[in-house]
């Protein structure tokens, strides 16, 4: 058993914490739950008041080898008694070349790869669409309705939702336009995919091919719900950008790194981006992101077009080199894809159980439920993913909402997971479902 509750959920340290944190910490960054960590292991989080979490939240995708894996505690320990920062804009240093070329080897595509190297997904995803610019010479940019690319402008022009996003931030960038993913659950149509792909191309059209860089997709929709780009839709994409001069991105921020049960979920999409944005558990913990793709695309801006001072920092490096060899060497994989099974039962056992699903989704171990207050009018019920998510943090386990409506419940277990964690805190969910 790893749950467990010493104290009322916030424990009175936590309490003073937040007391502090309202004080001297501004009021934007938002929290899931209300208890301060001490220390978290593996699947397990400790909270300072000696309160055992099941993180089913892996911090937002970023611990799927789990918390505080040994073989990147050693590699950051090592790097650190080298040294933490040059910056590989003045002193270049190996390591940043060795992770570029485990990105270049692993990521989709038999094609010559580069890789850039930054801080944040947001970060990697302004330095796609630079240089998807940079190469087409075209402004134009697409995206996708549920999308979600990041907090910095051209990332939030991308992205959908506005509150709490983009409320108050605006004016954003230009040259973002906005067409529909084929969102099965909430379609009018059969025949969704093809009227979404239709979209897009009237969308590309009338903007004219000739001024349009770039599409930028998730294969899989993070925030945005959990929700799988159907393959002949991914498919239409590529090929209609491949006759017009489009440079096709992959957003994998969140889905790459084993959250799909393989290590992009591209793979198993049948998807070759011409660009693909990484970040979240390509660090370990640790903040790192990336652009990879076509070597002439990546090679189109100026010496000093792109970089930065923190990019591919040292410790970050050492950290993500350290999680390409717990993926190749270890079963991480493997147990991922055992976890989306059983996973996959429990939440279709939940739908039929309880009338509140109208929904089960995903990709491997990132699954979703989303949650309605009618099954047959599909209205969004918000406020039962709210309690939901109360409730795990109360009985111990730590969940995340998302979605457009803020309706769906995501699971983003750390890979590491064992099956008797995993069964432990869906017991938990199963009664905060039967309280709704």
């Amino acid at each position: 058993m790893n749950i467990e509750i010493k104290t009322q959920i916030p424990g009175p340290k936590s309490k003073k914490l937040m007391l502090h944190r309202e004080q001297h910490v501004a009021r934007g960054p938002f929290h899931v739950s209300p208890v301060f960590v001490a220390n978290a292991h593996g699947a397990v989080i400790e909270d300072v008041d000696g309160n055992k979490f099941l993180d089913f939240s892996s911090g937002i995708g970023v611990a799927n080898t789990g918390h505080s894996h040994p073989k990147t505690i050693k590699a950051v320990k090592d790097q650190l008694e080298k040294f933490s920062h040059t910056s590989f804009n003045v002193t270049p240093y190996e390591s940043y070349s060795l992770l570029c070329e485990k990105l270049n080897q692993k990521t989709p595509g038999h094609f010559t790869k580069k890789t850039f190297l930054a801080n944040s997904g947001a970060e990697a995803v302004e330095n796609a669409i630079k240089i998807a610019r940079s190469y087409t010479k075209k402004p134009a940019i697409v995206c996708f309705d549920h999308g979600y690319h990041g907090r910095t402008y051209m990332a939030m022009g991308l992205t959908s939702k506005v509150i709490p996003y983009k409320e108050g931030f605006g004016p954003f960038p230009g040259e973002i336009y906005k067409t529909s993913f084929p969102y099965e659950y909430r379609a009018t149509s059969k025949n969704f995919v093809e009227t979404a792909f239709a979209d897009f191309k009237n969308l590309v059209n009338k903007i004219d091919a000739d001024k349009t860089a770039a599409v930028i997709i998730e294969p899989v929709l993070g925030e945005g719900g959990f929700i799988p780009a159907p393959k002949e839709f991914l498919k239409g994409i590529s090929e209609f950008c491949a006759k017009n001069n489009i440079v096709v991105i992959a957003d994998e921020i969140q889905t790459g790194f084993g959250r799909t049960g393989t290590l992009f979920a591209s793979e198993q999409l049948d998807f070759t981006p011409d660009l693909i944005t990484t970040a979240k558990g390509l660090g370990g913990g640790l903040p790192i992101s990336a652009v990879t793709g076509r070597a002439e695309i990546m090679d189109a801006p100026m010496v000093g077009g792109i970089g930065g001072t923190y990019c591919g920092n040292p410790l970050a490096c050492a950290a993500a080199l350290s999680v390409f060899e717990i993926f190749e060497k270890d079963s991480i994989l493997q147990n991922a894809q055992m976890l989306s099974q059983k996973l996959r039962e429990k939440l279709l056992y939940f739908k039929e159980k309880f009338n509140i699903i109208g929904d089960v989704r995903g990709l491997g171990p990132m699954q979703a439920i989303e949650l309605v207050k009618d099954l047959n009018t599909k209205e969004p019920n918000t406020d039962a993913a709210k309690a939901l998510v109360k409730f795990g943090y109360e009985n111990g386990v730590i969940l995340m909402s998302a979605g457009s409506f803020g309706n769906v419940i995501r699971f983003l277990i750390p890979l590491i997971m064992t099956d008797t964690q995993l069964e432990e805190g869906l017991n938990v969910i199963e009664k905060g479902l039967a309280q709704l």
